[in-house]
């Protein structure tokens, strides 16, 4: 059975309690960050120690067993679906394949297993900026906005930051990411003291909450605050959830 989460409930959970964020990343870096949410906010309700995750295949292969009873918590993954159709230019049927993604209760948590002696891996997230801009394909030019208030801008595949910027990390996150989730194709986008107040901006600030929070930089009270006074008359759109989680996911994979 599918446990399909709402992204835009799990946003919101992220941004609106310290810690989270880097608590679901400590337990289940190995997934997507989208999934790491899932999976802790799964364990939280649930009363489930966060610890490791794995199949019940993968816990048997490390020498555990998952206990009789327990109940799986789900992930989102993808899956291949084929299909025929009928090729336009010569009429014949063929086969053609795409994959889409589901969500499967086939997880558990270390703490619903028995067994050998597991030691869960530590990772901590690391991240370079030139890597990740040489993998996003974007460049850092100079920066020369009119507007002193201004901390940075995105304009094609390119980004400049404010050389005193308050918090350089966040505005190159935010700048990143609307290239990553193509705000920038039709419009320049700069970070000033006065953003506006559109889901673009939102978009853009989650992601690099999110980013910010993960490495432990400054800015995240800030960043925090910004998106929650956003959020008291609105509420971010699923598909604008699950367009930040995937725009974070692609800036640190990049950076790693």
């Amino acid at each position: 059975m599918e446990n399909k989460p709402a992204f835009s409930a799990l946003l919101t959970d992220a941004v609106s309690k310290p810690g989270v964020i880097s608590s679901a990343y400590s337990a289940f870096h190995n997934y997507s960050l989208g999934n790491q949410m899932h999976a802790y906010v799964q364990c939280i309700v649930r009363n489930i120690p966060i610890g490791p995750i794995a199949t019940f295949p993968g816990w048997k292969e490390k020498g555990r067993c998952v206990r009789k009873g327990e109940k799986a918590i789900s992930l989102c993954m993808p899956v291949t679906v084929k299909g025929k159709r009928e090729n336009r230019e010569t009429g014949a049927e063929e086969e053609f394949a795409f994959s889409r993604f589901v969500f499967r209760n086939n997880w558990f948590v270390l703490s619903q297993t028995d067994g050998a002696d597991y030691a869960a891996e530590v990772k901590t997230p690391a991240w370079n900026a030139d890597k990740a801009l040489a993998g996003l394909e974007v460049t850092q030019g100079t920066f020369d906005h009119p507007d002193g208030n201004c901390q940075g801008y995105a304009s094609g595949r390119m980004i400049a930051i404010n050389p005193v910027a308050e918090f350089p990390h966040k505005t190159r996150f935010h700048e990143l990411a609307h290239i990553v989730l193509g705000h920038t194709a039709e419009n320049v986008m700069s970070d000033s003291e006065h953003t506006p107040r559109d889901i673009r901006e939102v978009e853009a600030e989650s992601t690099a909450y999110i980013l910010i929070s993960l490495l432990n930089l400054p800015g995240q009270h800030e960043s925090r605050g910004y998106i929650q006074h956003w959020l008291k008359g609105a509420e971010i759109p699923e598909r604008s959830a699950q367009r930040i989680f995937s725009a974070a996911d692609k800036i640190l994979k990049a950076g790693a």
